[in-house]
């Protein structure tokens, strides 16, 4: 997996130092997975594009159905959501039906390179210091979950809506 750290508790989330494209997919398989098994009340899920993201996988979305149900809240950060539109149509679905617990945030002036690549939720952070090589910090720390979480607000500040679930027009 790449990892120079990690949880050695089968079923536990990592934490530490990871590396890769394919450590950093499961990690974001197995902490939706977790979010669906513990009940998280919130995700922040944040990326320039979610490009890499497997959001378009059958089991990511079928634990994010898992996870949902009324009081839920799941947020996303983006420069830009066209990825998810163009190349996530599992995802796309999933989230026209549960629209009323999804918030899509777009940050469209920001640059992409400095744009942080999350998954925030409410025991457990991942976050990706180079999109590049992959290489990201899993952590469970109060602190680390805190200073991601104003992160993440602040950029929150400067957005607007973004990815509706559904398209009017003619």
């Amino acid at each position: 997996m790449g990892s120079e750290a990690g949880s050695s508790v089968p079923g536990a989330l990592p934490t530490g130092r990871l590396a890769g494209r394919e450590a950093f997919a499961q990690c974001v398989r197995d902490a939706l997975a977790c979010a669906a098994r513990e009940g998280w009340r919130e995700i922040i899920l944040s990326d320039a594009t979610f490009a890499d993201w497997p959001l378009y996988e059958r089991a990511v979305v079928e634990s994010l159905q898992t996870w949902a149900r009324s009081g839920r809240h799941l947020l996303m950060l983006a420069t830009r959501f066209d990825e998810v539109q163009r190349h996530q149509p599992r995802f796309v679905a999933w989230r026209q039906a549960w629209d009323h617990i999804i918030e899509c945030r777009q940050c469209r002036d920001a640059d992409p390179q400095d744009f942080p690549s999350a998954l925030w939720g409410p025991a457990w952070v991942m976050q990706r210091h180079d999109q590049a090589r992959s290489v990201f910090v899993c952590d469970t720390d109060a602190s680390r979950r805190l200073a991601l979480r104003q992160a993440l607000e602040e950029w929150q500040r400067s957005d607007q809506p973004g990815f509706p679930a559904t398209t009017l027009g003619l």
